[in-house]
């Protein structure tokens, strides 16, 4: 059973809430791990908390929502061993999984719908990484850091 780990700002409060409903009618362990009301809120602190627990492998995976996705990846790919990939459909999502064996999916509220979110969220989740030849392309990024 996946252990998710999923977290928001102000912005994406609202939808932060409905995904968290959608997962839990199926099987993943779900963390919320804040913001916890629509009260303004740090994206790039509550990125680096979240993606510091899937990095050092308490989570296997993380959902980050923001207002557009796009501050909430910029800030947990800062993190060592995070690849984070913002998603506006479901073939973004496919292909983050596939080719760039992405952990943390980063969604935008004021960008796509309650039911896309679900249909990307589900797709993200439940792909594999096709390693193969894209491993050395994840493998020489997971370099940087060296």
């Amino acid at each position: 059973m996946q252990k998710i780990i999923i977290a928001s700002d102000h912005a994406g409060f609202e939808l932060k809430n409905k995904i968290i409903k959608h997962l839990n009618t199926k099987e993943y362990i779900i963390k919320d791990n804040g913001c916890y009301s629509q009260e303004a809120a740090d994206y790039p602190v509550i990125a680096k908390e979240t993606a510091k627990l899937v990095s050092d492998g308490t989570f296997d995976k993380g959902i980050l929502i923001c207002g557009t996705g796009i501050g909430m990846s910029i800030a947990a790919n800062k993190i060592n061993g995070i690849r984070a990939a913002v998603c506006t459909d479901t073939t973004c999502a496919r292909f983050s999984r596939l080719h760039n064996n992405s952990n943390i999916l980063c969604l935008g509220q004021r960008i796509i719908g309650e039911y896309l979110a679900y249909d990307i969220c589900d797709i993200w989740l439940n792909t594999d990484f096709e390693a193969e030849r894209h491993l050395k392309r994840v493998n020489l990024i997971e370099n940087f850091y060296s």
